[in-house]
């Protein structure tokens, strides 16, 4: 799998009037059909990579799993290139027995972007997924110095980005700073999936005193991600949207935004980013 993350493409460069033509290294785009025992639930393009963790982490951000237990087995299935080589872009989740199947409001009968994680949703209700854990009681501490190095933190762990410059990042935090996980994904949606993904299967949820630090905006979803997860803290580098805010607001989430060097904006949450 970590051969298809990048590909190379010919490019031709033009810098201050020279003009040559090479190879230029792109982070790898291909649709990935989730299905829940069987059926088929979702289609999100995405980087190639840690694709189970991203479909475990789709379920629990819509409230289907949130341990383990819940997921039976994750599996390559059907689906084939005009060689018949197996595309290794099709996922089947078989959930535990007597686990309920999700939502058919949830399911998403057509691609989604790589920038939209709530695309194709059969019903608006169904963004209002209830979820397993409050954050609101979560007592990390959040002063300025510890959240400051996060997004430098973050960028140096970012191996893909680095060839390529066209990856989002997530990474999950300590609430004394130290990088637990980090995934690539030219969706960012995509990459907190594969963050949560991972931390389900390692039976890990909630994430109390943790904090999700992300390379882009904080959107809507981001934020209801972060809460299903059980994570109290969302950090982003560039701005919030207004529903961002209100359901970090509703859930007692932290929501930072322009988190750059020690200048930050806090939207939602203040009471733990302790100042003097």
């Amino acid at each position: 799998m970590a051969g298809r993350v990048t590909v190379r493409r010919p490019v031709l460069r033009i810098r201050e009037g020279a003009v040559d033509r090479r190879a230029d290294t792109l982070a790898a785009e291909e649709p990935m059909e989730i299905r829940v025992d069987g059926r088929p639930l979702a289609v999100t393009m995405r980087t190639p990579g840690d694709d189970f963790d991203l479909a475990v982490g789709f379920l629990a951000s819509e409230g289907v799993v949130r341990r383990a237990a819940d997921v039976a087995a994750a599996r390559y299935c059907a689906g084939t290139n005009d060689e018949g080589l197996n595309t290794y872009n099709v996922v089947d989740v078989s959930l535990a027995p007597g686990l309920a199947p999700p939502d058919p409001s949830t399911a998403r009968n057509f691609y989604t972007t790589s920038s939209c994680g709530l695309c194709g949703k059969a019903s608006l209700d169904a963004v209002g997924t209830r979820a397993h854990w409050s954050v609101a009681d979560d007592e990390i501490a959040l002063p300025p110095d510890l959240l400051a190095p996060l997004p430098e933190r973050l960028r140096a762990a970012q191996r893909v980005f680095d060839r390529t410059g066209g990856l989002h990042a997530a990474g999950l935090f300590s609430a004394t700073g130290e990088l637990l996980r980090v995934a690539e994904d030219v969706g960012r949606h995509n990459a907190v999936d594969k963050v949560i993904g991972h931390a389900v299967r390692a039976d890990l949820l909630p994430l109390r005193g943790t904090v999700l630090m992300v390379s882009s905006r904080a959107s809507f979803e981001l934020v209801q991600k972060a809460v299903m997860a059980g994570i109290p803290a969302l950090a982003a580098v560039s701005a919030p949207s207004s529903l961002a805010v209100d359901l970090a607001e509703e859930h007692g989430l932290t929501l930072v935004g322009f988190l750059r060097g020690k200048s930050m904006n806090v939207y939602a949450g203040a009471h733990r980013v302790s100042v003097p």
